[in-house]
């Protein structure tokens, strides 16, 4: 497909195996780059935030990568898979509750049709909904090149704020997956954003906890944004966590070394300093205890 409007791309290429979706971006050396939904990149593209490119390779059409599998131990992603899939998808409702929970904020529904988990993952924004909440998973991502495929745990493809170690240009993000959670486990997810219906998050934070049976938390994983250039995994705050009673005294105390390890910065667009630090103290032990609570097999 020619694009003749603008001369942003000019060649729309829909390949068919992730083979020729990469022989494809090796052909044009740098000159072609990854698209899936396109929510994000083809905004940008137009309003000139990226430099033009020959071709745009959509991956989002290749069969058996807009599908969720189960492989194994991992709860499996494809790359052309929407965020109102997983919304609707049972398994990630009940074994993997905050990344439902932080797909099914994203936009609008119309934005949830057609954008992708995996999109919002490569554009590696500090903030990005389905991120935070896949991360707080301990999700991994695999990447197909040239030299072949390989996984990575996903905080490794964190750059900076829009950039990823991921080289849209020549690899493709092909799959993302992570470990259910089992019994003794659960997860939450809560953003806070503008109510003028600007969607930019204030904060997004999810969590998951497992507590033994006298409510010890053995693991935990807090994961925040936008707190600084890339989506932050806030490990100072999971030692808090880990090896102590589940109760409300300590879920505060989690909040308060969350926010010791980041810098919350005043934004016209999103909140104060101050007010989005009110918000973590809110909020963070809000999630903490909806996690525990399903973790006790309480459904909230």
């Amino acid at each position: 497909m020619t694009n003749t409007s603008a001369n942003r791309w000019h060649n729309y290429y829909t390949p068919k195996s992730v083979a020729e979706a990469v022989d494809t971006l090796q052909r044009y050396d740098g000159q072609a780059r990854v698209v899936g939904g396109g929510t994000d990149l083809l905004v940008e593209i137009r309003r000139g935030l990226h430099r033009p490119v020959e071709a745009l390779v959509d991956v989002s059409r290749i069969p058996g990568l807009d599908a969720i599998d189960v492989d194994g131990e991992h709860i499996v992603i494809g790359c052309g898979v929407t965020h109102s899939q997983i919304i609707r998808d049972a398994r990630i409702i009940e074994y993997g509750t905050c990344l439902s929970e932080s797909c099914g904020v994203i936009g609008g529904p119309q934005v949830r049709n057609v954008g992708t988990l995996a999109g919002n993952v490569a554009h590696a924004l500090p903030a990005g909904d389905g991120t935070i909440g896949l991360l707080a998973l301990g999700g991994e991502i695999e990447i197909a090149a040239a030299d072949g495929t390989r996984w990575i745990p996903m905080q490794e493809s964190f750059r900076a704020p829009g950039k990823s170690f991921i080289d849209r240009h020549r690899e493709v993000l092909t799959r993302l997956r992570f470990k259910p959670t089992g019994p003794g486990e659960g997860s939450a997810h809560h953003r806070v954003m503008r109510p003028q219906g600007l969607c930019l998050p204030i904060i997004s934070m999810a969590v998951r906890l497992r507590l033994e049976d006298d409510d010890t938390i053995s693991n935990a994983r807090i994961s925040m944004g936008p707190v600084g250039p890339v989506p932050f995994l806030a490990e100072a705050a999971m030692e808090v966590l880990v090896g102590n009673i589940a109760s409300s005294e300590l879920f505060d105390k989690t909040a308060e070394a969350a926010l010791a390890s980041v810098t919350l910065r005043s934004s016209k667009y999103r909140a104060s300093r101050e007010y989005r630090e009110q918000m973590v103290r809110t909020f963070l032990p809000a999630i903490l205890n909806s996690a525990a609570d399903r973790a006790r097999g309480v459904r909230t």
